[in-house]
C-alpha cells in the first residue's frame, strides 16, 4: 500500500503500532490489538515526528489505518483535529472510535469489502455516525482482508486520489469546534 500510494507522489511513513515484543504478546492474547487509546497514542507519536522531520514538516497529515488501526486514526484525528487533514480506512473498524466519531473533523473515506457483511454493517453505521465530509466505498466480491486479485490495488488507487485530489483544509489550528482532549 505504501509504495502504491509512493508511485502517486504521496510521501508515506509505514510503521507497526505495537513493538515486537506487544505483538508476540498480542498473539495469544489479542488485548493489544484492540487498545485504541494505545494505538492512537502511538500513532500521535509518529504524526508529531513527521512534523517536526525536515523532510516531512510542511506536508498534510493523511492517516491511512486497517483493522483496528482504522480506529486509532479516527481516534487521533478527533482528538487533535489540528494535525489531521484527511483520514482513509480499509477495511477498518471504526466502531471501536464510537466515542470519537462525531468529533472527527478530517475528511474520511471508509472502503469496505462488498463480501465481509459484518465489517460493511459496521462501517456504513460509523459512516452515519461521522460528522466529517465522509464517503463510504465497497468493493465488491472482495472480503474484508481484501486478499481476492486486484482488491488491493484497487483500495491503492481510492486512497491515493482521496488523499491527492481531495480539497483539504490549510494547514492551521482548528475551526475552534471542541471536541475530546487526549488524556496523557
Amino acid at each position: 500500500m505504501a509504495a502504491a500510494l509512493k508511485r502517486r507522489g504521496l510521501a508515506t511513513l509505514l510503521f507497526d503500532l505495537l513493538t515486537s515484543a506487544e505483538e508476540d504478546i498480542d498473539r495469544y492474547t489479542g488485548e493489544l490489538r484492540f487498545d485504541v487509546q494505545l494505538l492512537a497514542h502511538r500513532l500521535g507519536r509518529a504524526v508529531e515526528w513527521a512534523a517536526k522531520d525536515a523532510r516531512t514538516a510542511g506536508l498534510r497529515a493523511g492517516l491511512f489505518g486497517s483493522s483496528t488501526g482504522a480506529a486509532a486514526a479516527l481516534t487521533f484525528a478527533a482528538t487533535h483535529p489540528e494535525r489531521v487533514d484527511a483520514v482513509v480506512s480499509r477495511g477498518g473498524r471504526p466502531d471501536l472510535a464510537s466515542g470519537y466519531l462525531s468529533f472527527a473533523q478530517a475528511p474520511t473515506l471508509l472502503i469496505v469489502g462488498g463480501a465481509g457483511e459484518a465489517v460493511l454493517g459496521l462501517n456504513e453505521r460509523a459512516a452515519a455516525a461521522l460528522k466529517c465530509p465522509v464517503r463510504a466505498e465497497t468493493i465488491p466480491g472482495a472480503s474484508h482482508l481484501f486478499e481476492e486479485r486486484g482488491a488491493l490495488d484497487r483500495v491503492a488507487e481510492m486512497a491515493a486520489d482521496w488523499f491527492s485530489r481531495l480539497e483539504l483544509p490549510e494547514p492551521g489550528p482548528a475551526n475552534g469546534a471542541e471536541g475530546p482532549h487526549e488524556s496523557a
